[in-house]
Parts: structure tokens; C-alpha cells; sequence
């Protein structure tokens, strides 16, 4: 079995805001995203940015074989939601936005009305990749570094604006960190010993950040520490990052000015750890650099993300 996880950079219909200026533009853009979809795969893909559950389908209509989606009913501001791909179906167990109830609002900005939801929700499904097995997957966007200040400006004002909204973008990922981690212990009932569950998605992050390390629960044993061989305590509600898994020079998954960086990932529970046979980076060429201003990928065909992949023995 393979699963991924994949930012399918603002994935809208022609004319809609975000979206390609034209059709020739969408359908570039669709024909990349399904020529890379149908050469890696997946039977379970977690994805982000979708805009219009429209595109999505049209998506759809040109990848192999049949499929089954699922998507958060909480985009955000933007309109961009996460969901599922799946080759079986699909069932809905959660679809989170709320703060742990111990967490008070978070500011976001200046001004304004504090936050106590994620900017998106984090969705989680089950599906049975055999009869009577279940895998339970999780899948969420946590807040972008790519820093947005008042008026929808990419640039601030002064040094004193960028570190303020950089704190603030910080507050908001760890916070969301957070609730996708509360998620992942509802889903590991108990013990990742025994359950196989998988959290996918664009962290926004690279796996030593502090919020990435959130959603590892307890520390120790990942992967390449010392600990990783021997069993603790732990591994009943600890989940691992397989990035190490991946081959160095595929080790990113976006490249941010000239630099890649990983930013999306599989965290997997202890007994799904034991399934994993190879992981990967799968983009069709080299990755396009992004800069701090967003608007300027607008219409391109593809995603600026590269998919991150695992296969699984079952």
C-alpha cells in the first residue's frame, strides 16, 4: 500500500480568485497534478490547498482508475481546505477546528478578534487497505511562515511589523499543532502499538522545528536517535516522522528562495513504523523557488510542493 501527502497549490477553477487566469492555464495545471498522481500511485493521499471541490472532481476525472475523496467542510479565509484521495472508501471520523478547551484565543494580528480554531481543519478517515484491516489517517495545513500583514501585503512595513507577525504566525502553528496532536491521540486509542494510524501533511515546518516536533508526542526514539531500536513507554502514544527515511538529496519537499526545505511530512504510529518499506520524494522535475510573494506562481501548471511518499507492507 502507498500513501502521500501532497500540496496541491491553490487548486481553483478558471477566473476564481487564486486560481489560473485562463482554461488553457487550468488544464495545464490539472494535467500535471494527475501525470504525477497516476505515475507514483497512491491508494491513500492526504491533500491541501484545495479551493473548489469542482477542480477537485475535474482532478479526478483524469487520474486512473477509480477513486474516492474526501474534504474538510472548514476552509479558510482563502477558501483552501485539506482532504483525502483514496482508491477504497473512504469514511469520515473527524474534522477538527477547535483548540484543545485548555488553550485561550491566540492573537493573529495587531487588531482584531483572537482565534481559539484552526485556519483549517484537520480531517481524519479510515480505510481498509484489506478486509478487516482499518488504517486511520489524519491530514492538516498548519499556518504558513509565508507571513501575510494587514491589507494582504507579502512585505512589512518595518523590522517591528515582520517580527510581530512572525511571532504571530508562530503562536498559530504551534496552537494548530497542538489540536492535530490532541486528534492524533483520539485516533491512537490508546496505544500506536496496536493501531495503525498515519498524520500527513504540510507542516509548514522542517522536522526539527518546535512545532513539528508537537505532534511526535512523547520525545525520544525517532528515527536515527539512539533510542529508536529499543522500546520505552513511549511508543504507545508517539508518533514518527519518516523523513529520515527519505534519501538525502530528496530531502525537501519546497524550495523557498533557492533553498529546499522539507516542509511536508508522514508521521506514522509504532505499529504502522513496522510497515514501512520505502519513502520518498516523488515531484516530476526539478521544483520551481518560491519567494515571499505567493501571487507570482499564480496559474502555473503543477504544484510548488513536491509529493512525499511511503510505501507500506500489507
Amino acid at each position: 500500500m502507498t500513501i502521500g501527502t501532497w500540496n496541491l497549490e491553490n487548486l481553483f477553477r478558471p477566473g476564481e480568485e487564486g486560481g489560473p487566469k485562463d482554461d488553457a492555464s487550468y488544464r495545464a495545471k490539472l494535467a500535471a497534478l494527475a501525470s504525477t498522481i497516476n505515475r507514483l500511485g497512491p491508494d491513500l493521499l492526504g491533500i491541501q490547498e484545495v479551493g473548489n471541490p469542482d477542480a477537485l472532481a475535474d482532478l479526478v476525472d483524469l487520474l486512473d482508475g477509480q477513486w474516492h475523496t474526501a474534504l474538510s467542510a472548514h476552509p479558510d479565509g482563502r477558501r483552501i481546505r485539506v482532504g483525502f484521495l483514496g482508491r477504497k472508501p473512504l469514511t469520515v471520523v473527524a474534522d477538527v477546528t477547535a483548540f484543545p478547551a485548555q488553550f485561550g484565543p491566540v492573537q493573529t494580528q495587531d487588531t482584531g478578534v483572537p482565534l481559539n480554531t484552526m485556519g483549517r481543519g484537520g480531517l481524519a478517515v479510515t480505510i481498509e487497505p484489506r478486509p478487516g484491516h482499518t488504517l486511520t489517517a489524519a491530514v492538516c495545513h498548519l499556518k504558513s511562515k509565508l507571513l501575510t500583514y494587514p491589507g494582504n501585503r507579502h512585505a512589512p512595513r518595518n523590522e517591528g511589523e515582520r517580527a510581530r507577525y512572525a511571532a504571530y504566525a508562530l503562536w498559530r502553528r504551534g496552537a494548530e499543532a497542538t489540536t492535530m496532536r490532541a486528534l492524533a491521540d483520539q485516533l491512537l486509542a490508546g496505544d500506536g502499538r496496536t493501531h495503525d494510524v498515519a498524520l500527513l501533511g504540510d507542516l509548514n515546518d522542517q522536522p526539527q522545528a518546535a512545532t513539528t516536533q508537537i505532534l511526535y508526542g512523547p520525545p525520544g526514539s525517532q528515527i536515527g536517535t539512539g533510542g529508536f531500536t529499543r522500546a520505552d513507554n513511549g511508543d504507545a502514544a508517539r508518533l514518527w516522522n519518516l523523513a529520515p527515511r527519505i534519501p538525502e538529496e530528496q530531502r525537501f519537499s519546497r524550495v523557498f528562495e533557492g533553498q529546499g526545505e522539507l516542509i511536508d511530512h508522514i508521521l506514522v504510529s509504532h505499529a504502522l513504523l513496522a510497515r514501512v518499506d520505502t519513502v520518498f520524494t516523488g515531484a516530476d522535475g526539478p521544483l520551481p523557488s518560491v519567494t515571499t510573494q505567493p501571487a507570482e506562481r499564480q496559474g502555473k501548471p503543477g504544484s510548488d510542493h513536491a509529493p512525499v511518499v511511503a510505501r507500506l507492507e500489507y
